[in-house]
């Protein structure tokens, strides 16, 4: 991963920004040589048309290689969000899924099952399992914990 070649990435939406969407961007951005680009475009409604909104999502999903499910559009657009899943699973797109943020809640089964991997909200937890799942590679960060002995 580079400037020149950065991961492509989708995270889910319901075709406009919520908190947690805008959040992971927040995340993204704090984290230091981590290249990606969004393939995800909340702008882009066609319809009110069911179908066409899904056309318009798969397009979207394609090309990325990672897919970040944020779990906050459960309350408001559970099927939308199963649906991009589903997708994200059946076109062999790993799937990082994040529990709603400051929100102790339990995600059905079925959904966590829809992902690879469930990652908690943590800027550098984040960006290993993106770099993890899409391109296979190993962060080589390791915590130190300084201590005396006395």
């Amino acid at each position: 991963m580079s400037e020149k070649n950065p991961i492509r990435l989708f995270v889910t939406h319901a075709w406009g920004d919520n908190e947690d969407y805008l959040r992971v961007f927040e995340f993204l951005e704090s984290a230091r040589n981590f290249y990606y680009r969004n393939c995800s475009a909340v702008d882009r409604k066609p319809s009110e048309d069911i179908e066409a909104q899904r056309e318009v999502l798969r397009t979207q999903i394609r090309p990325a290689e990672v897919v970040i499910a944020t779990a906050a559009l459960l309350q408001t657009h559970s099927s939308l969000l199963v649906f991009q899943m589903t997708f994200a699973q059946a076109s062999r797109k790993p799937v990082l899924l994040l529990p709603p943020f400051g929100i102790q809640s339990e995600i059905p089964k079925g959904v966590r099952n829809l992902a690879n991997e469930t990652v908690a909200w943590d800027e550098r937890a984040l960006v290993d399992a993106i770099r993890h799942t899409a391109r296979g590679e190993q962060s080589g960060r390791w915590d130190v914990v300084e201590f005396t002995l006395d």
